[in-house]
């Protein structure tokens, strides 16, 4: 068995943030049982990780927890969040910052961790 999950987050978008719950609950459930965790965000889903987009969005009516309070929980627990450079160009304007510590992985980046046998993935 692996201890290696690697998510990727395609369907959530500004439009759908009742999508993005999920994925990030089961990343901090996979970090919890110790597993090395990592997050991927194509399509319009990329837009979730402008600065201070997700402040401002709620999975249900109750608006208890921010998409943001989300983001800021996993960047607590260092789990690495991937922005998909195709995804940026097509989304985000030149002047459009991500959120700290947003890195830069391509889709090759999460099709390589499919191939791999250390790796688990999940796609939302």
């Amino acid at each position: 068995m692996t201890d290696k999950l690697a998510i990727l987050v395609c369907t959530a978008s500004t439009d759908r943030p009742e999508l993005l719950p999920t994925p990030l609950v089961h990343a901090l459930a996979a970090h919890a049982l110790d597993a090395e965790v990592e997050i991927h965000f194509a399509g319009p889903a990329v837009r979730l990780l402008v600065d201070g987009v997700a402040d401002s969005l709620y999975a249900g009516r109750q608006q208890e927890k921010s998409l943001g309070d989300f983001l800021r929980e996993l960047v607590a627990a260092d789990i690495p969040l991937f922005a998909c450079g195709m995804a940026r160009a097509a989304w985000l304007s030149e002047s459009e910052t991500l959120i700290a510590p947003t890195r830069a992985a391509g889709a090759t980046a999460f099709v390589a961790r499919t191939l791999s046998p250390d790796w688990q993935t999940l796609v939302y």
